[in-house]
Formats: structure tokens, C-alpha cells, sequence
């Protein structure tokens, strides 16, 4: 039966959780990135600590084994595209929550795609109409790499595009007439 996993919790909890701007930041997060708990927000915010303390640590380390290491941690950080190719610790050390959340398959899908919401590109990556390269993925939290994100498209058997379109064929033909109603309404006299 094998030994039993000992599974540790990947999130942390704010240390005030009734901080009144903290609640409304993490409200608009929230909504910004169509993250369906805080507890998705939390994760972003531990992995991110992660990685600052990996360059804090770094920092403090002598010349020839932080030449070592150093690239390393950047080369990993360059690979998901948290940080430019010739960046330094320093910008490590200046990333925020959001650069972590727009690196989700779910942001990019929603950026990528032309869904109208970033909850209803989180739906058609859960119910497997997402694919990257040759495989579907239907995880909204996935970290897309850079090399992945040219790769992301609809699923071939997806009928998800031919409703967007027709979608934005009525918002467009919807626009032209309300249009249209303002140009023939009689300008009002103001004298």
C-alpha cells in the first residue's frame, strides 16, 4: 500500500484578515483575475513569497556561489515569464501577486481568446475545450510558459468560437442601432 502521504498546505492566510483594504484589494483581484476563492489569491501570494525568500537567500551569499546559483532561479523565472531575460534579483524581489495570476492558463485563455469575462474562460478550460499544443488541459490554474502560450487554442471538436462569434455579431449590430437612434433623435434647444 505504500506510505501515506503527509500533504502540506501551499497557502498561507493573511495575518489580518480584517484589514478593510486588504478585503476590498483581494475583492478586486478576485474579479480582475475571475479567481473562484481568496484562497487561489493566497496560494499566488506564498508561491511569490517562495520565491523571494530563494532571492533574499541568494543575496546574502558569498560572490562565487550565488554566480552558481543565481541564474538558475532566473532562468526558471524567465522560462514562465515572471521576469525579462536580463532582469536581476532586484527585479525578484519587485514582482507582485498579479504578475504570478496573469501567468494562469485561465488569464491567458481570457486575454488570448475574446472571452467577454475572465469566469467564463475559467468554464471552457474546465469543461475541456482548451488545448496547448496537442493536449487538452482543463486545470484554470496552470502556469503557461512562454514557449506554451503562442500554443493555446480552442479544441477542435469545441463549438465555443462559433458562439463567440455570433456573440459579437449581435453586440456589434446592436451597437450600429443604438447608434443610429442617437443620430436621428433632434438635438434639444438649450436657448
Amino acid at each position: 500500500m505504500g506510505d501515506p502521504k503527509y500533504p502540506r498546505k501551499v497557502w498561507r492566510k493573511p495575518k489580518r484578515p480584517l484589514n478593510y483594504e486588504l478585503k476590498m484589494d483581494e475583492l478586486q483581484t478576485l474579479g480582475t483575475f475571475g479567481l473562484r476563492t481568496k484562497r487561489e489569491l493566497w496560494k499566488a501570494h506564498t508561491e511569490l513569497s517562495r520565491v523571494r525568500q530563494q532571492a533574499r537567500s541568494l543575496l546574502a551569499l558569498t560572490g562565487k556561489v550565488r554566480d552558481k546559483k543565481e541564474p538558475i532561479l532566473l532562468k526558471s523565472l524567465v522560462r514562465i515569464g515572471l521576469i525579462a531575460s536580463n532582469a536581476t534579483l532586484d527585479d525578484v524581489l519587485n514582482l507582485k501577486p498579479t504578475d504570478l495570476l496573469a501567468r494562469r492558463l485561465q488569464t491567458i485563455v481570457s486575454n488570448k481568446l475574446g472571452f467577454k469575462t475572465p469566469y467564463q474562460a475559467r468554464q471552457a478550460v474546465i469543461h475541456g475545450h482548451i488545448m496547448i499544443g496537442d493536449r487538452k488541459v482543463d486545470i484554470p490554474s496552470y502556469t503557461v510558459t512562454v514557449a506554451e502560450e503562442n500554443s493555446v487554442h480552442f479544441s477542435p471538436k469545441s463549438k465555443i468560437p462559433e458562439i463567440l462569434e455570433k456573440t459579437k455579431a449581435k453586440l456589434s449590430k446592436v451597437k450600429a442601432d443604438t447608434e443610429e437612434v442617437k443620430e436621428d433623435k433632434p438635438a434639444a434647444d438649450l436657448s
